[in-house]
């Protein structure tokens, strides 16, 4: 009787938050498309959309239930302002299901790994790790997620998965994941950084948590699973993600980052400088690198001079744990992998494109839980928009370069 209760409770709350976020289509205030106010309109005819909302409403973040629990999108200037996430309408228009992947776009979302190597939970035992037999699970990638709890500035929801690997074990797992919308002195203080009325901004905190339900250990033998967190943006022509770097020999941090995920990145797309790695993310070439716990600082970003937008990325990394090798190849070590990737979408080998998109990415450690214990990864999102003196404080502070120097990494 308490849990019937408890979940009227919560469908009663969301009902009325959904009530003020969203009107019928013949009320509905017209927006262009790009702005946050068109996604809104548009994700409300689809799903039942919770929105988190600062107390001026200009930050505002859009979270979506049934589409996977992804936070499909977020603005810095209320309805009327940019919407900064990455929507694929095609996709979302299609009436068939895609069997690789469906890819709704989001600019946060919660997958499980690791995608490749013997334990992949992308590919069917046995199979060649190619991308004819490449599928994405359901529970992350088409079915819905139940809403536990929700207010103006947190929601909360659960999915419950059963997923088999490529060495066939399957896991019995149950996932929660809970997003929080922080003010500006919050977002301010868990940089480290000083942000002025001149910049806007918008920042999420994002807690994830998988736990073993399983009558048995998830060890070596069986193989394991991580969480895996993906933030999707649209590219552009002069924009570039910057990852910084502990520097040192690789004798004892291994190579600064894995670049042949889809074939070496060509280098006029990769430079590396004085403790920074940047990627050229226009969308225009498929590529991915990927760093590994003991080289990553736990923070990654993209800039974008065009739209004087700053996106920032942190996440937990633990430098004493295994991570696993995502990487199409089951010969390799699966307990080999790295902590953060990102992603620059471009053409396959068919002309066709997926997007193009861009992404950054972080992964939990491998997940070698007895039954009833849980991992917890912890993954935040921060946006900037405003001139780039501005905007030059918080790249010093978090990368120890300047706005200027980072325009010029690939002129």
């Amino acid at each position: 009787m308490k849990s019937i209760i408890n979940r009227l409770i919560i469908a009663v709350l969301c009902i009325g938050m959904l009530s003020c976020n969203s009107k019928t289509k013949k009320d509905m205030k017209t927006f262009g498309k790009g702005t946050f106010g068109y996604d809104v309109n548009y994700l409300s005819e689809k799903d039942s959309i919770i929105i988190l909302t600062s107390d001026d409403e200009k930050a505002q973040v859009l979270v979506s239930p049934g589409y996977q629990a992804k936070v499909f999108t977020s603005t810095v200037d209320g309805l009327e302002g940019a919407s900064l996430g990455y929507l694929n309408y095609k996709v979302l228009d299609s009436k068939e299901i895609n069997e690789h992947m469906n890819g709704y776009g989001g600019e946060n979302r919660l997958w499980l790994g690791p995608e490749g190597g013997k334990f992949s939970i992308y590919f069917k035992p046995g199979v060649k790790q190619v991308y004819d037999n490449w599928h994405t699970p359901a529970p992350f990638d088409t079915e819905a997620w139940t809403v536990t709890s929700a207010s103006s500035k947190n929601v909360s929801m659960n999915k419950q998965m059963r997923i088999t690997n490529y060495v066939g074990t399957t896991f019995n797992v149950d996932v929660n994941r809970s997003i929080k919308l922080i003010n500006t002195q919050e977002i301010a203080s868990m940089l480290g950084i000083t942000l002025t009325d001149a910049v806007k901004s918008v920042g999420y905190l994002t807690e994830n948590t998988l736990t073993n339900t399983d009558n048995f250990e998830w060890t070596k033998e069986t193989g394991t699973i991580c969480i895996w967190m993906l933030d999707m943006y649209n590219p552009a022509p002069n924009s570039m993600t910057i990852v910084p770097f502990k520097e040192g020999n690789e004798k004892d941090l291994g190579i600064v980052a894995t670049t042949d995920y889809f074939g070496e990145i060509p280098a006029d797309r990769l430079k590396v400088v004085d403790g920074v790695l940047y990627l050229k993310t226009d969308g225009k070439n498929r590529n991915k690198l990927g760093m590994s716990r003991l080289r990553t600082k736990s923070v990654a970003g993209n800039y974008d001079p065009d739209t004087k937008k700053l996106t920032i990325t942190t996440f937990d990394v633990a430098p004493d744990k295994i991570y696993l090798n995502q990487e199409w190849n089951s010969e390799k070590d699966p307990l080999v992998g790295d902590a953060m990737n990102a992603y620059n979408d471009g053409p396959l080998e068919d002309g066709s494109i997926m997007g193009p998109f861009i992404e950054i990415e972080s992964a939990s450690p491998a997940a070698f839980l007895k039954p009833a214990e849980s991992l917890v990864h912890l993954h935040n999102v921060f946006h900037f928009i405003g001139e780039e003196e501005d905007l030059t404080v918080i790249t010093e502070k978090l990368f120890g370069v300047s706005i200027d120097k980072i325009k010029t990494i690939f002129k």
